[in-house]
């Protein structure tokens, strides 16, 4: 069945709740371990159906927002969603004062009480109404970059389609392209600065009925965190600044060097080579097809996971006119079913996008042939990064198959990518720590708190000419920050964890291998230090890990002649 042919049909809502109340007083009532664990299995299927039907929703709106009867449905979602949530939370707090909790814990393990107590934690019946704005507020922001039409010499463009002209070899196109998507956001800044003034103070008094003195512990449990906090975290961070950031900025000079540049202004960061950088050799259908070839070589795993996906167009991948920006994985339980999601443009970051994204649907996929309960589907977003971010260095060996020529040249962009993000991705995390500490802050204020923290970790970046950047504009096209706040850090745990599998595949392929496909069939089952254990890698928080993780980059990296590229 292809996924075209995938019916949704809106949920029953009166029904549901009803046939999930029945479900969990019979859970209350159960006089035995084993009858009480058929009935988390009722659970499980009705939250099955009811997401299931969410998702498919979700997928078709993004796709094409212009859609009037999938906006219409994704705003019952938005809606109702939070109503669902106090029915789990009911659910939960039955788990936890079951009288067979040691047996359902032999069955089940005890992430599932763990996250029990973590969602007890985020949700009470007072948040209700504010969870419905709050989930309406982020579409908003979506909407509003989903329909950018931004017009460059004669063309309109959306905030995709723009993209290769911000790496064309030719400065005056690079400036004035990205002049003129900047330009849409400083256009829209009252309205995106509006969005995020309310988002900030629906969370602050979130937190306040639930009583944490400001959002950061409730966006913490909110995230599932077990295992570490915000000080791990800032601790994280420093480590970043001491053994990244140099990197980074080396890196930087380079590149000017390399293309010819006294130094980079901001419009110059995205064109990392005299000739261009590298490009995939052909369109998305033919990237699905080599993508085909690389899975099937790659293990019998993928293979088999990657021939579900595309006989069942279970991808949708270009660019278009009214699709949301950028790319996601989801999952569709009723149809076990992963849906890769992206916005080619023609750059190398396609197919980087297409194999992030398949890490993600490869592990739903292989955990959900392995795991049985609902909430083990994802594991927490730094493990689920995991994933993603190793697929990408596992399939390095397949990467003429898109590239030809252009093969080194992008894997040294693609390292270069992945050691410079990483101060971005924690200047994101201590943004978010600074305005959730301080949510009285004003438009303005925020904004120059975002320049200060920008000059911290990417002090190479210059605005000159942009008042709108220069005034610390940046922050406001990361959908992140409104949308999943505290989720940025999690790429850069998961990057200092992939880099780890990649040392580990030129040491042994075939067992990096097997601990990445037993991580991904592990799912949520344990939290992220333990997945990190299992995994056979070094955890992020421990001290010298970073700096052990990307020795073996910084030798690429001094081994290699860029000038030749």
């Amino acid at each position: 069945m292809k996924f075209s042919e995938y019916k949704y049909e809106r949920p029953d809502l009166s029904g549901f709740k009803v046939r999930f109340q029945t479900t969990l007083d019979s859970f209350k009532r159960a006089v035995t371990a084993e009858e009480q664990s058929e009935l988390v299995e009722a659970i499980n299927n009705l939250r099955v159906e009811f997401d299931s039907m969410g998702s498919i929703c979700s997928i078709r709106h993004s796709v094409n927002t212009n859609d009037k009867f999938y906006e219409d449905e994704n705003h019952f979602y938005d809606e109702h969603y939070p109503e669902i949530s106090e029915l789990i939370n009911s659910y939960y707090r039955a788990l936890l004062l079951s009288p067979f909790k040691a047996e359902l814990e032999k069955v089940y393990g005890k992430q599932l009480f763990i996250l029990a107590e973590l969602n007890l934690k985020t949700f009470e019946p007072v948040i209700l109404a504010d969870l419905k704005d709050e989930n309406k507020l982020g579409t908003a922001y979506n909407q509003l970059k989903a329909r950018a039409k931004i017009e460059f010499r004669g063309k309109s463009y959306n905030l995709s389609s723009i993209n290769p002209l911000e790496l064309d070899t030719d400065r005056a196109t690079r400036k004035e392209s990205q002049e003129a998507k900047w330009g849409f956001f400083e256009q829209n800044a009252a309205e995106v600065e509006g969005i995020f003034d309310k988002m900030v103070k629906l969370r602050q008094s979130m937190a306040e009925k639930l009583g944490y003195k400001n959002y950061i512990p409730l966006g913490y449990a909110r995230m599932r965190r077990s295992d570490y906090g915000p000080e791990e975290v800032a601790i994280f961070r420093q480590q970043i600044l001491e053994h990244i950031v140099p990197i980074a900025t080396e890196l930087y000079a380079r590149q000017a060097k390399r293309i010819g540049l006294e130094k980079l202004e901001f419009y110059d960061i995205a064109l990392g080579f005299p000739s261009g950088n590298p490009t995939p050799k052909g369109q998305a259908p033919w990237m699905e097809e080599q993508a085909g070839t690389m899975y099937a070589e790659l293990s019998n795993e993928t293979d088999e996971f990657y021939r579900y996906m595309w006989e069942r167009d279970l991808m949708d991948l270009s660019a278009k006119d009214g699709k949301m920006t950028g790319g996601y994985c989801t999952f569709i339980g009723k149809y076990q079913s992963p849906f890769i999601f992206s916005n080619f443009n023609g750059t190398s970051h396609d197919v980087t996008v297409l194999t992030h994204e398949a890490g993600h649907a490869f592990q739903c996929y292989s955990t959900s042939r392995n795991q049985k309960l609902y909430e083990y589907l994802w594991p927490t977003y730094e493990a689920c990064e995991i994933h993603s971010m190793s697929m990408e260095f596992f399939t390095w060996p397949w990467m003429q198959l898109f590239f030809k020529e252009d093969t080194e040249k992008f894997k040294y962009e693609h390292l270069t990518a992945a050691i410079q993000f990483l101060p971005y991705g924690v200047a994101v995390d201590e943004f978010q720590h600074v305005i959730y500490e301080n949510p009285e802050m004003s438009n303005a204020e925020r904004n120059a708190a975002w320049r200060e923290i920008e000059r911290k970790y990417m002090p190479h970046r210059t605005y000159e000419g942009n008042d709108f950047l220069e005034n610390g504009g940046f922050w406001q096209r990361q959908s992140h920050i409104f949308s999943s706040p505290f989720y940025y850090i999690d790429y850069v745990l998961a990057q200092i964890c992939a880099f780890q599998f990649w040392k580990r595949s030129l040491e042994d392929k075939e067992a990096a291998w097997k601990d990445y496909v037993n991580l991904c069939k592990a799912g949520g089952s344990v939290s992220f230090l333990k997945l990190v254990e299992l995994a056979g890698l070094r955890s992020p928080f421990d001290e010298g890990t970073v700096a052990w993780a990307i020795q073996p980059i910084k030798d690429y990296f001094e081994k290699t002649d860029d000038s030749k590229f």
